[in-house]
């Protein structure tokens, strides 16, 4: 190694944010292990590289004692003085046994330590990254599919992926096509970063909710809870201290404009926005809509809550398949018998 390495290592560190000093000890540490590999001398050896020139130096080490029973390992007091007066017992004593074809093994094995350093450093920084991104939303471009799995780019050179078990049924991923995700994980795999998104979260609900409503990013409005069934409805319960905040009307926007957005980004997905209320039977009968509700009658022991709706609205409070109601008593929380007035 050379001095234009020094200045490209130190330009390499700078851009990648890697300490230069730990790159250089790291390096000294992979010198050790490629000497032993291929000069099959003592085991005790040091590397060092002179942080200016670059020049590398191999020393073997001996530990100075009274009596040398291994001389590879050990050297006596004796000799160690005639060397350096100042030795004294336990002192290592340095015998630099640089090979002269080591320089071109050590170029290689520099340059094999710097290319992982670069691919950990970026790993690192993806992670970190995306950790600190974690339970918020991304807008990401499809790149490609394969078997069940779409893969996504997120920034400028990030891939993530998006499971079958995070995708809406029957929502086509198209490459070259974007999209909004929630990023429900960030984890390592075989010391890689995987992204995972999801497009299945209630929570993206709520992420597209906080862009498209200034209330609810400024806290004026909160999101009490949400109930999802990904691509077909979810239902969304609001609420604000401010009396003359309307909290569902500032949700749907002027003419349905801006829940519509919301509905856009979901393909359609049907979304119920319901005035979240601390009375249970209040809160239980707007959760059931677009049902109406005649009474409402709960039991705090039972966690449950009997309900009767008009005649010709029990299929409408009940949903396709019970859909409205389930996702009625996942939104509040309570056990919903629905009954019709006859």
């Amino acid at each position: 190694m050379n001095q234009e390495f020094m200045q490209a290592l130190t330009e390499l560190a700078e851009d990648k944010n890697i300490s230069r000093e730990s790159l250089l000890e790291t390096i000294e540490f992979a010198l050790i292990t490629a000497y032993k590999k291929n000069y099959d001398h003592a085991q005790n050896v040091a590397v060092t590289i002179d942080k200016e020139t670059g020049e590398i130096k191999v020393y073997q080490q001996k530990t100075v004692v009274e009596v040398v029973e291994d001389a590879n390992q050990e050297v006596s007091l004796d000799e160690a003085k005639e060397i350096n007066a100042t030795y004294s017992l336990g002192d290592i004593v340095n015998y630099e046994v640089t090979p002269k074809s080591f320089g071109r093994i050590a170029a290689q094995t520099a340059k094999q330590v710097v290319v992982q350093r670069i691919k950990e450093a970026e790993r690192d920084k993806v992670i970190t990254m995306y950790r600190d991104r974690e339970n918020s939303m991304v807008t990401g471009l499809i790149t490609k599919n394969e078997g069940k799995v779409v893969f996504i780019q997120v920034g400028s050179d990030t891939e993530a992926i998006m499971p079958a078990n995070e995708q809406i049924a029957g929502e086509y991923y198209t490459p070259g096509s974007r999209m909004k995700f929630y990023v429900a994980e960030v984890k390592l795999v075989a010391n890689n970063p995987q992204i995972i998104l999801s497009r299945t979260h209630p929570a993206l609900v709520k992420k597209l909710f906080e862009q498209e409503v200034p209330e609810i990013a400024d806290g004026v409005i909160e999101i009490k809870s949400i109930s999802r069934e990904a691509g077909s409805r979810s239902k969304i319960s609001v609420y604000s201290q401010d009396e003359n905040v309307d909290a569902v009307g500032a949700c749907v926007g002027q003419r349905g404009s801006r829940v519509q957005v919301i509905c856009d980004e979901l393909n359609g997905e049907k979304i119920d926005i319901i005035k979240y209320s601390e009375d249970p039977a209040e809160y239980i009968s707007a959760a059931l809509s677009p049902s109406d509700v005649v009474s409402c009658e709960v039991s705090e022991e039972e966690h449950a809550a009997s309900v009767v709706v008009p005649d010709g609205q029990l299929s409408l409070a009940i949903g396709k398949e019970g859909q409205n109601a389930r996702l009625a008593a996942k939104l509040t929380g309570w056990k919903i018998d629905i009954k019709a007035e006859a």
